[in-house]
């Protein structure tokens, strides 16, 4: 992940170097060119749908005299590179006229060839976008131009293309030293000497005289800066920290204004030569960089200074941090109380005192801190904290914050980043750990968070969290557990199968029937073909058997080859294991074909499936490229117990929490109510055969116990409730409601249900059992914490349990 960062990892500079009066420039084209300036440039060449065969620059001559092309060249740079392919240019461009650069062919030879060129390369263009630089004899860059997302352009880069569009200068006779603003996308038209000549008057196209800001006035009081695109020039501020490829900036005399940052990125690509401490002053281009490349589509901007020319002129103190919590405190469980749709439209409001959203804006960029923070969150790339007081938040048994309706985000939690550290020196931590002290550094984002990037490597005060091992069953009691192993193969260490063979020992207490999600096939994520799993629960049960448990039995269908998602080649599915020393026997009853779908039938001792194991509907589009409900018919001491292990889909394409579009849409989530109303539709079923029945579903529902998901499969809000069944998570104390930990917020997301005669010790069948409703439980539930609030994992989901007296 780190590997995607365009703020990567840096070495921070500790000590303040005096560079007074030393201008440091990021290598750009400073200044409108005054003759020769790149005029158009197209790189889709001879590839399909092409309308020419070779990928081509033109330049043109602004000036009113000739301009002699010995000893220039032309380089050509990749969108993010920095190792130039070079193009020699020789003989001269007349005044006002052009001065065609054919560069490399492609495969389409039947596409028009370009005029004569005036020079020839060797180089393949980028269809989409890249830069070009022309550089003078004096090794100067002369003129620039990126497009299609290249950095460093000259101010924004121009848009991108495609195989039949070129980017090309509005006027040759204009160069305002802003990609974006002189050239436009559109049909290549390609030009050599021999084209007509232009005259530009003198002065023409001189940009003009560039304002001085403030960086509170650049960064405004909303998300979008009112000088995106524009160029500013000396914006001072003191260097607060340093990146290899940029530094951020702090205003030593604050506007007074708590909607304005006072923070400010200036991206110089290359490593900088300023150093914490330096005061600068910076003339560049404001840009709103939105991070994620074209995976970023709901991210957040941040704002930057872009091409820069930095002048350092002094040194002085850092600005002390904000420390949130104490000096400001995020509103902590409203992100965006209106409905804006994206917080960037000009009539959004901006609210940093009542939106959490605004609030982390309006400290883009400055130096924040938490003091003796709280771990909520375990060490991944980051760590998610909450600050050490005043959080107003459903805290979990261990510490954590649990995330208990979409009206509760939980936005004081804050991510300690690492982007700033030497590579490794994060440390592990654990919910329940705490970083005594203050933890400092400048408030970014990426990856559709604010983040602390921390300066200092933190202290980890170790709050001693140990894995929860549940409670004994009572020998009348059928355990019935569910456990997530993480995309489990063959091809995993041994270490892996041994801790989760452990925990399913004796953190589990080895139960009667597991419910098995993410079990790979025997090759894993090889994509060869391969479906059965066999060697993968072999493995499983044998290392269960060494830990000291008992033997299990496994039953499961194969899936058809990368018909259920999940890791590529890895054809994951549930499966349903038993022990063999109980008096619990599994009834086979399959055909064993992917496609087949059991359905539920009765004989006179109640209903019973055609296929166990069977696949529930795997032909409903509802689980198209998704894993396939597995339920078993069992027998335990002459009862028929349903067992249904589930997977439904993941919530990837939901908008975040703190992205640009809010509220948030939950898009995933009408695939998870398609998925619960085939579920539920075997309970409907089996009810209907026998409103005793006892069927219980277990698994990764990949939905909250609040969602509208449970609320299908437990029948509440689609049926009658009569036939209700409980959700279990749901009967547990708001502070033992999760099964997985995600950037900080302790949620469920594995559920067990069970039908209304398992859920009451008076076997009424009169809809779901909930705590004060006068009835005594039939069950002993237990979500049993042993991964998601550590960092060392053996998986990233917890197991859970229950127990069922069935002899009530």
């Amino acid at each position: 992940m780190l590997a995607r960062r365009r703020r990567a990892l840096a070495a921070l500079t500790l000590a303040p170097i005096t560079l007074a009066g030393l201008a440091v420039t990021a290598p750009s084209a400073t200044a409108a060119s005054p003759d020769v300036v790149i005029s158009e440039a197209y790189g889709g060449g001879g590839n399909s749908k092409a309308t020419l065969r070779s990928d081509f620059v033109e330049l043109a001559n602004r000036a009113t005299s000739e301009v002699d092309l010995t000893g220039w060249t032309l380089r050509y740079y990749s969108k993010s590179g920095t190792t130039p392919q070079t193009t020699a240019l020789s003989g001269s461009v007349k005044a006002g006229g052009r001065y065609l650069v054919q560069q490399a062919d492609g495969a389409n030879t039947a596409a028009d060839p370009l005029p004569t060129p005036d020079a020839t390369g060797t180089v393949p263009m980028s269809g989409s976008g890249a830069r070009v630089d022309v550089v003078n004899p004096d090794g100067a860059v002369v003129d620039r131009l990126g497009w299609g997302g290249a950095a460093p352009a000259e101010g924004v880069a121009a848009d991108g293309t495609d195989n039949t569009t070129s980017v090309a200068r509005r006027d040759i006779c204009t160069d305002t030293d802003n990609n974006a603003a002189d050239f436009v996308v559109g049909a290549p038209t390609p030009q050599n000497s021999a084209t007509e000549t232009v005259t530009c008057e003198p002065g023409t196209g001189e940009p003009p005289v560039v304002p001085t800001r403030t960086i509170p006035q650049i960064q405004g009081a909303a998300h979008l800066s009112p000088f995106d695109g524009t160029k500013v020039a000396e914006v001072e501020g003191v260097v607060t920290a340093v990146s290899r490829n940029g530094f951020w900036i702090q205003s030593a005399t604050p506007d007074g204004d708590a909607a304005t940052s006072e923070g400010l990125y200036v991206y110089t690509r290359t490593a900088p030569s300023t150093s914490v401490g330096d005061t600068v002053s910076v003339d560049g281009y404001v840009e709103e960089y939105r991070p994620g490349g074209s995976g970023g589509w709901d991210n957040l901007t941040t704002t930057e200074l872009t091409s820069p020319v930095v002048r350092v002129t002094g040194t002085a103190e850092v600005p002390a941090p904000i420390v949130l919590g104490e000096d400001r405190a995020a509103p902590q469980q409203t992100i965006d109380a209106d409905d804006p749709k994206s917080v960037e439209y000009a009539d959004a409001d901006f609210l940093p005192e009542r939106d959490a959203i605004d609030f982390y804006e309006s400290l883009e960029g400055m130096q924040v801190g938490v003091r003796d923070a709280q771990v909520v969150g375990p060490t991944g790339y980051e760590i998610p904290v909450v600050p050490g007081s005043g959080v107003d938040a459903t805290r979990s048994s261990v510490g954590g914050v649990v995330y208990s309706g979409y009206d509760r985000p939980n936005a004081m939690r804050v991510l300690v980043d690492d982007a700033l550290l030497p590579s490794g020196s994060l440390p592990d931590a654990d919910v329940k750990d705490t970083l005594p002290g203050l933890v400092a550094g400048p408030l970014d984002y990426s990856f559709s968070n604010f983040k602390l990037l921390a300066t200092q490597v933190p202290t980890v005060q170790d709050g001693r969290l140990e894995r929860e091992v549940t409670q004994p069953q009572h020998d009348r009691e059928l355990s019935v557990a569910s456990f997530n192993v993480e995309n489990l193969a063959p091809s995993n260490d041994q270490g892996k199968f041994d801790r989760l063979a452990g925990q399913i020992v004796t953190n589990l207490r080895s139960p009667d029937i597991l419910a098995v999600e993410e079990i790979q096939d025997a090759s894993g994520p090889t994509d060869d073909g391969t479906v059965d799993s066999t060697a993968t629960t072999d493995k499983l049960i044998a290392a269960i058997e060494a830990q000291g448990g008992p033997t299990y039995e496994a039953n499961w269908v194969n899936p058809q080859d990368k018909a259920d998602g999940g890791q590529p080649g890895g054809n994951i599915r549930n499966v349903l294991l038993h022990r063999t020393d109980r008096d619990i026997d599994f009834t086979k009853r399959s055909s064993g074909a992917a496609d087949h779908a059991t359905s539920v039938v009765k004989d006179s001792k109640g209903p019973l499936l055609t296929e166990s194991p069977g696949r529930i509907a795997p032909s409903s589009p509802a689980f198209d490229n998704s894993r396939k409900p597995l339920i078993g018919e069992y027998r335990y001491r002459g009862e028929r117990v349903f067992v249904a292990a589930v997977h439904f889909s993941s919530k990837g394409g939901d908008d975040p929490l703190f992205g640009r579009w809010q509220q948030p849409v939950r898009s995933s989530e009408d695939d998870r109510h398609a998925q619960a109303r085939e579920v539920r539709s075997i309970a409907d079923d089996l009810l209907a055969a026998d409103p005793g029945a006892k069927f219980v579903v277990a698994g990764d529902v990949n939905d909250f116990e609040f969602s509208q998901t449970t609320d299908i499969l437990t029948d509440i809000v689609e049926g009658s409730g009569s036939t209700a069944m409980t959700d279990l998570p749901r009967t547990l104390p708001e502070s033992e409601r999760w099964t997985y930990v995600y950037e900080g917020n302790s949620q469920v997301l594995d559920h067990i249900l069970v039908s209304p005669s398992l859920a009451t010790l008076d076997g009424t069948v009169n809809g779901p059992w909930r705590p004060g409703k006068g009835q005594r439980p039939a069950f002993t539930y237990d979500i049993v914490h042993t991964n998601s609030p550590f960092a060392d994992q053996d998986s990233d989901h917890d197991p859970q349990v229950v127990h069922l007296d069935l002899k009530k």
